[in-house]
């Protein structure tokens, strides 16, 4: 059987770009040398996440066309907008891991592209399968709880959310499936880096797809007795399963299943707080809806900046290419300027495409250059906790002996959902824009 996380000597581990020949010590001191390292840095890697994080930020512009266009079903369903961004995390939250597990195999040498259920490819789809319907059902609870504690009156009962997260979660992991399993195969045959690619390509998918199979999963709320045994069959299914697969004979799958549940749980708490706050300081966003536009794009560029980063350094630490230190090592802080490069760019595009696509819809906008200081001042603060996140968390991973490409993901883009609503709000009051 293949190992998914084999952490033995690699027969040719790959240095961090900027280590090994040509590198010379005390170069990280000088100013030359940092900006010398950080053009080496951005290499062809660079190009496959620039396009990959161009087309995550496009994307949430659209995702934030649809929150809007369906405010209709959120006050036909109380409660359900309390749930719309741990439920568009949850998908890169579960197929980020699924790819960051997948790459180190890839790296180690262990991979081949199978998908018997013995292999790591078809260990990881199970596992993903039913964290979806898992977490789906556990979502539903959670916005449920938050919801009635926040005191939103006439909040739609558990059932009722509950098949609005497991149908809507079903749909819209089918697809990103589907496309995780293509970036796989693309990696294995064309050499692409899993690592930097898949966290952005999955948000792409997360935000596009996610309010929509929401949306149409909706319609099946309402009806006398349908929509309650539907809710029944689908939550008994969904705790089945869940408990069926932890006491597997598949001793990868079973330990995904179970490393998984606390943590995605955790991070669906966390990523519906972070609606709660924005919800909160709607009034900051209802003069400029420009400003709610930029949103997503804002949240979402965190969290695939985040997962970009966490994969790579999970990556070295498996390895043994890089070691589990408080204070990142030349190869790990190779990576981290490495996002910070990416992110320049990425959060300017953010800030111009949420005006002009504001614009193009009618809506109200401050103005591109007040739009643009909000993106890369806001894009600035939520990238330090970006760097801290991804890099500590994978470090404590390793340190207490759990998976980092399990854990990394969900908690970096939690995490970031909560601390990006924060500093783009605080950036907005501090700018004085509204």
């Amino acid at each position: 059987m293949e190992a998914l996380n084999p952490i033995g000597p690699c027969p040719r581990p790959v240095l961090a770009r900027g280590q090994g020949r040509g590198s010379r010590p005390g170069q990280t001191r000088r100013i030359g040398p940092t900006l010398e390292r950080l053009r080496r840095t951005v290499g062809p890697n660079a190009r496959q996440s620039l396009a990959a994080l161009g087309l995550n930020s496009s994307t949430s512009f659209v995702a934030g066309g649809v929150l809007g266009a369906i405010t209709a079903t959120f006050a036909r369903v109380p409660g359900l907008l309390v749930m719309v961004p741990a439920a568009i995390g949850l998908r890169g939250n579960i197929f980020g891991a699924f790819g960051n597990r997948v790459s180190t195999s890839i790296h180690a040498g262990t991979f081949r592209l199978s998908l018997r259920r013995e292999t790591v490819l078809g260990q990881n789809l199970l596992a993903a399968a039913v964290l979806t319907a898992g977490i789906s059902f556990g979502l539903a609870v959670i916005a449920k709880i938050v919801a009635v504690a926040l005191g939103i009156e006439g909040t739609v009962g558990v059932l009722d959310l509950a098949v609005i997260s497991i149908v809507g979660g079903a749909l819209a992991s089918a697809v990103v499936m589907a496309a995780t399993l293509a970036l796989t195969a693309g990696a294995v045959r064309r050499d692409w880096d899993l690592d930097s690619v898949t966290a952005p390509i999955v948000s792409v998918l997360g935000d596009v797809l996610t309010l929509p199979a929401l949306w149409l999963a909706a319609g099946l709320v309402g009806y006398h007795l349908f929509t309650p045994s539907l809710g029944v069959v689908l939550c008994v299914a969904s705790v089945a399963i869940v408990v069926v697969t932890a006491r597997s004979r598949l001793a990868d799958l079973r330990r995904i299943t179970r490393e998984s549940l606390p943590v995605l749980l955790a991070a669906a708490t966390v990523s519906t707080l972070a609606g709660i706050a924005l919800e909160k300081r709607f009034e900051l966003f209802d003069q400029y809806p420009a400003l709610l536009v930029l949103v997503p794009a804002h949240l979402s560029s965190a969290g695939a900046l985040g997962g970009i980063l966490s994969g790579r350094v999970s990556t070295k630490l498996l390895l043994g290419t890089a070691e589990p230190t408080t204070w990142p090592q030349r190869s790990a802080r190779s990576d981290i300027w490495f996002v910070t490069a990416l992110a320049l760019p990425v959060y300017a595009f953010n800030g111009i495409g949420a005006h002009y696509t504001a614009r193009l819809l009618g809506q109200a906008s401050p103005g591109l250059p007040d739009m643009l200081a909000v993106s890369l001042i806001g894009g600035a603060a939520a990238l330090a906790f970006v760097a801290a996140i991804a890099y500590l968390g994978d470090v404590i991973a390793v340190r207490t002996g759990v998976d980092p490409d399990t854990y990394g993901i969900p908690v970096v883009s939690s995490s970031l959902d909560l601390v990006g609503a924060f500093t783009l709000i605080v950036t907005i009051s501090a700018l004085g824009i509204v």
